[in-house]
């Protein structure tokens, strides 16, 4: 069975460990807990084509705004991100500073890793009548493969596969 490493980024409070624990135990926890450094979950996935894929996922910490260069990605984060093959860039759509944190990282991301794909997922759908990020925003996030809404509240768009 191949094992793939995805790893998910973003600012802090996006929501990047709730979408992982809906993801692998199909669960949602009310409280917020901080990923310190990175936490490591896998899941076995069916491909369309009936082979099966072990996915491997790194949830890494939000970086500190006050550390962060922009543009450019911490020394920390490139030892999480090496060997990746997929990135779940995650962001907050009742937050808009943090879709602008997913910005600079994905297109940091792309210009120090090239063509490793990277998904944007636009969470807390759920809280649609709070969004503060629209659909014109989601533009020019360079190296983007796809976007999706989601929720790890409700499980929109998350699969429980």
């Amino acid at each position: 069975m191949r094992a793939r490493k995805v790893c998910m980024i973003g600012d802090f409070a996006v929501g990047k460990t709730s979408l992982v624990s809906r993801f692998v135990h199909s669960t949602f926890g009310e409280g917020y807990l901080t990923t310190v450094g990175v936490k490591v979950d896998t899941k076995v996935i069916r491909l369309p084509s009936g082979d099966d894929i072990k996915l491997v996922i790194w949830d890494i910490e939000g970086a500190d705004p006050a550390d962060r260069e922009p543009d450019s990605i911490s020394s920390r984060m490139k030892t999480y991100l090496q060997g990746a093959d997929g990135i779940l860039l995650v962001a907050d759509g009742t937050r808009p500073g943090t879709l602008e944190v997913a910005r600079q990282i994905g297109g940091a991301f792309a210009t120090e890793y090239g063509d490793i794909p990277i998904v944007l997922l636009l969470n807390k759908s759920d809280l649609a009548e709070q969004w503060q990020v629209d659909e014109g925003q989601l533009k020019d996030i360079d190296g983007l493969t796809q976007c999706f809404t989601t929720s790890a509240l409700s499980g929109e768009n998350v699969a429980r596969t």
